[in-house]
C-alpha cells in the first residue's frame, strides 16, 4: 500500500481535470473545465489555511496519492456548510392521500416539492477514483478519509451531513428524471444544464423552477422509475454510505432525481468510532487493520495501516507511519478497518 490521502494543491489541477473527464456525466463537483476546478482549489486552499473553527461556507478537496509515483489517483470533498450564498435546493417525495365518499375510494398520490430543508448540512461528496486503481479498498480509504477529517476538525462542520448521489443516466448522456420534469422548463438537456450547474451555480434552478409541488403521476414512466435510485456504479458508494449509519428521507437532486443520504454528524460511525492515540513505537509487527491519521488542516495524512493498542499508546507499523509523517509521541486519530 502506497498510498496516502492528503489536501489538494493548486499543482494537482491537471490531474484532477483528467480524471474529470472520466467522469460520464452527472458528476457536478467535478465538471471538466479548468477554470472551475482551479475556482474549487483556490477556495480549498482558502479552507485549509483558515485556523480559526467558526463554522463557515467552506469547502475542502483531498486527494489520493500514490507516493511511489506522485501521482493523484482519486479525489474527494466536503463542504462545511451548504446553502450559505445560494440555496440548496432538493425535491422531497411526499404522499398526498384523499378520500371520496361519493366513490368510497381513498387515492394516494405522490407528490415532489422544491425544498431548501437541508440548507446548511455539512455534505460530502465529489468522491471519484480513477478506473484503473478500483481494487484494494481505496474507494473506502477515500470514503472514509473525510469523516476522519471531519471528525480532527469537528467545530468546522455542521450537526447534519448529507451525501447525494447521482441518478440513473442512459446510455446516451441523458437524464430520464431531467428529461420527465425539470427539462421541460428550461429547455436545455440534461448535460448542459448540469454542465452550467457545475460552473455557474444554483441560481437559474431558482429562475426558473416550478415553485409549486409535482405530482409524479403526471412524469413519464422512465422518469418515475428513476426517482430516489442510484446510478448502477453508485450502489456501492449508498451501501458505504449506509454502513456508516447514512440513510434515503425521500430527498432527491432535482437534476437526475438521485438519492440524497443524511446523517447525524456525531452518529457517523466513523466519526463515532474514531479513537485518539498517541504513538509510543512504530515497527513491522502485526496489528490490527485500521484507517490512521495524522495532522491537522493542510498537514492532514490518512492511510491504511497497522495499530496495536496498548495500556501507554499505540503501536503503527513502520510504513504506515512513514506516509503519514508519524513518529514517536506524534497524536495520531485512527478507526478500525472493517
Amino acid at each position: 500500500m502506497s498510498f496516502i490521502i492528503r489536501a489538494a494543491r493548486d499543482s494537482d489541477l491537471q490531474h484532477l481535470y483528467e480524471m474529470a473527464k472520466l467522469t460520464g456525466g452527472g458528476f457536478t463537483n467535478l465538471p471538466p473545465d479548468r477554470a472551475a476546478l482551479r475556482a474549487k482549489l483556490e477556495r480549498s486552499a482558502a479552507a485549509f489555511a483558515r485556523t480559526d473553527t467558526a463554522l463557515a461556507d467552506e469547502l475542502f478537496v483531498l486527494v489520493l496519492e500514490n507516493t511511489a509515483t506522485s501521482e493523484v489517483r482519486g479525489t474527494c470533498q466536503i463542504f462545511t456548510s451548504v446553502g450559505q450564498h445560494h440555496p440548496f435546493y432538493s425535491y422531497r417525495l411526499s404522499t398526498l392521500t384523499q378520500h371520496s365518499s361519493a366513490l368510497n375510494r381513498t387515492f394516494r398520490a405522490e407528490m415532489l416539492a422544491l425544498t431548501t430543508d437541508l440548507e446548511g448540512c455539512s455534505e460530502v461528496g465529489g468522491l471519484f477514483l480513477h478506473p484503473a486503481e478500483r481494487a484494494g479498498g481505496l474507494g473506502l480509504l477515500l470514503a472514509r478519509s473525510r469523516y476522519l477529517f471531519m471528525a480532527q476538525h469537528r467545530a468546522r462542520f455542521a450537526d447534519r451531513v448529507l451525501a447525494e448521489l447521482r441518478g440513473v443516466i442512459d446510455e446516451a448522456g441523458g437524464s430520464p428524471f431531467w428529461d420527465g420534469l425539470a427539462g421541460r422548463f428550461f429547455g436545455m438537456n440534461f448535460q448542459d444544464a448540469d454542465q452550467f450547474n457545475a460552473i455557474h451555480g444554483h441560481q437559474f434552478i431558482a429562475d426558473l423552477f416550478p415553485k409549486h409541488p409535482v405530482y409524479t403521476a403526471m412524469l413519464s414512466e422512465s422518469a418515475r422509475a428513476a426517482i430516489g435510485i442510484p446510478h448502477p456504479s453508485g450502489r456501492a458508494a449508498m451501501r458505504m454510505l449506509e454502513n456508516e449509519g447514512f440513510r434515503y428521507d425521500n430527498y432527491v437532486d432535482i437534476f437526475d432525481g438521485g438519492p440524497t443520504m443524511i446523517a447525524r454528524t456525531d452518529t457517523v460511525r466513523s466519526i463515532r468510532e474514531a479513537r485518539i492515540a498517541r504513538v509510543i513505537a512504530t515497527d513491522g509487527d502485526g496489528g490490527d487493520a485500521a484507517l490512521v491519521a495524522q495532522g491537522s488542516l493542510a498537514g492532514f495524512r490518512c492511510s491504511y495501516g497497522q495499530v496495536r493498542s496498548t495500556p501507554d499508546g499505540v503501536v503503527i507499523d513502520r510504513d504506515c507511519a512513514a506516509r503519514i509523517g508519524a513518529d514517536i509521541d506524534t497524536e495520531i486519530l485512527f478507526v478500525e478497518r472493517t
